[in-house]
């Protein structure tokens, strides 16, 4: 069984590097996979209230019969929590649901900037962190624009910044802008979620040369990165792959050819204008 280094984030605390993402896995589904990811050693489990199933990925947590303290939760606050006090309510929902005292990472899931909410959510975020119930916290979909408008307003650095990042969607100056500010990046989506980026021949080449998946390449590619991420999977051996990551390198011949994937960020989301 393969565990998942950790990563220091920027409040002391610690993520396990690879985590299950969870969505679109609903209900028993959802609990069952979570039960065979932690017996594959996945320690982080990531979700969000838009996801709608919470209460599947803590039934999930409770089945697996490890102690709270030894699993990474994440939840999401959508649009619906942000503004005000919003979002002590948007958090106790999710914990009831959880069935949990607290989680390990509370993120805003969108900017939505046309709202001009987020600073706002944020002040409740670091309320809710000094309550205990969000050991951590941060944002998701977040551009460095975004993050600006954030510190500036507080003296809190987001842990974590989690985006659609893949080698088709490299967002190589976000993560400049993080490293810079010790913000962590999280990337999710990180096999390209049906874009076919994994039947890339530049993959397949690579994939046979170390004798491992196409995405295992691509899971090593963010790990070598420092990234944090958080491929999703229902099926036990596939969770097992995704994980099993650690033990081989990508050396700079393989890098240099996975970086002629990058399309830009044009190719992704722009948080922008879309988001919830």
């Amino acid at each position: 069984m393969a565990l998942s280094p950790l990563v220091a984030l920027n409040d002391g605390h610690r993520i396990p590097q690879i985590g299950l993402g969870t969505w679109p896995l609903n209900g028993r589904e959802v609990a069952t996979a979570v039960v065979n990811a932690v017996e594959a050693g996945y320690r982080h489990i990531d979700t969000a209230v838009r996801y709608g199933n919470e209460a599947g990925v803590g039934e999930g947590i409770r089945a697996t019969g490890l102690n709270r303290e030894e699993l990474f939760v994440t939840t999401k606050l959508d649009g619906e929590f942000q503004g005000g006090d919003k979002a002590l309510a948007g958090l106790e929902g999710s914990l009831k649901r959880l069935n949990m005292d607290y989680v390990d990472l509370l993120l805003i899931h969108w900017p939505l900037p046309r709202r001009g909410e987020f600073i706002s959510t944020w002040k409740t975020f670091e309320r809710l962190q000094g309550q205990g119930k969000a050991r951590s916290i941060g944002v998701s979909n977040f551009k460095p624009s975004h993050l600006e408008q954030l510190m500036w307003a507080s003296d809190v650095v987001p842990a974590v910044n989690q985006i659609q990042l893949n080698p088709s969607v490299t967002r190589s100056a976000d993560c400049a802008y993080h490293q810079h500010h010790g913000i962590v990046t999280e990337s999710y989506s990180p096999l390209g979620s049906g874009s076919g980026l994994l039947s890339a021949p530049v993959l397949q080449r690579i994939a046979i040369k170390h004798g491992k998946t196409e995405s295992q390449v691509v899971l090593r590619w963010h790990v070598q990165q420092g990234l944090v991420t958080i491929p999703k999977s229902a099926d036990p051996q596939r969770m097992k792959e995704n994980i099993d990551v650690f033990e081989f390198v990508l050396d700079d011949e393989d890098l240099a050819a996975i970086n002629t994937l990058d399309e830009g960020p044009e190719a992704g989301v722009n948080s922008d204008v879309q988001g919830h």
